[in-house]
């Protein structure tokens, strides 16, 4: 009986290993196949041939490893920086590069209405990958989000992209989304389904506004930056990304 027991657990287990490499040759297969149907456009072939190896050599000078298997962008709106983290070996994340945010439409604020040529503020993630852009190359982001439509706001086709104009979007010049779009096509290849983007009006610890400041941006905004800023700070004290949800009347939770 005990012989046949042991049979049998060697048979589960045989099929419990095999299971679990058919499902990762499934996912490595598909993975690949996106980041070859990526390549098959000239300009993110392009990218590609231009910045790989640079990428390769950096990420190693940082001790991290290439490709990467998990990216996280972070916007600042006044400071006119994007910055680009990658999750090392422990799951904490490391900055990897800061670029310049080179054409800022719009002020401080989030995006409530279609056309107001604001830079939404919160927290998004990529949703399209668009390497036939009119910005060259360029990366969608998941606006308006749950909380967005919660205060009305209306509008969207809100990208990370090449150029130095917007009306509304993040542009980083050819030069520089060539390589934030080729990191997140080898992040979205390694396995990253969802690369988030937090954008912010600022730096929190860097500046603070005065109650004269708070009351010319009004209440409503001034209640909506104190939310976002615990998301912020979540990720100062922790260098791990928080998980956001959105709550009935559109504030953000983390945890």
């Amino acid at each position: 009986m005990k012989r046949i027991a042991r049979a049998c657990l060697t048979n589960t287990t045989q099929y419990m290993v095999l299971g679990m490499l058919f499902v990762l040759f499934t996912q490595f297969t598909t993975d690949q196949s996106f980041i070859n149907s990526q390549l098959r456009n000239s300009r993110v072939a392009t990218a590609k041939y231009s910045k790989d190896d640079e990428l390769r050599r950096e990420f190693q000078a940082q001790g991290l490893s290439y490709p990467p298997q998990e990216l996280y962008f972070r916007a600042f709106k006044k400071e006119g920086i994007f910055e680009v983290w990658v999750a090392d070996w422990s799951g904490y994340y490391k900055k990897f590069r800061d670029y310049t945010v080179c054409a800022l439409p719009g002020g401080l604020g989030p995006k409530r209405v279609r056309g107001d040529h604001q830079i939404p503020e919160g927290f998004y993630h990529i949703d399209e990958f668009n390497p036939q852009s009119n910005y060259f190359l360029s990366l969608g982001i998941n606006y308006p989000n749950k909380s967005d439509r919660a205060f009305g706001g209306t509008g969207g086709d809100i990208y990370i992209h090449g150029a130095c104009k917007t009306v509304g979007c993040l542009p980083l010049s050819d030069e520089k989304i060539m390589e934030v779009y080729w990191l997140s096509v080898l992040a979205k290849g390694s396995g990253q389904s969802r690369i988030p983007v937090h954008i912010f009006p600022y730096k929190f610890d860097n500046y603070v506004f005065d109650s004269e400041e708070r009351v010319n941006y009004g209440a409503k905004v001034a209640r909506f930056w104190d939310n976002i800023r615990q998301g912020y700070d979540w990720f100062e004290r922790n260098r791990t990304v928080p998980t956001v949800s959105v709550g009935s009347r559109g504030q953000y939770n983390f945890r």
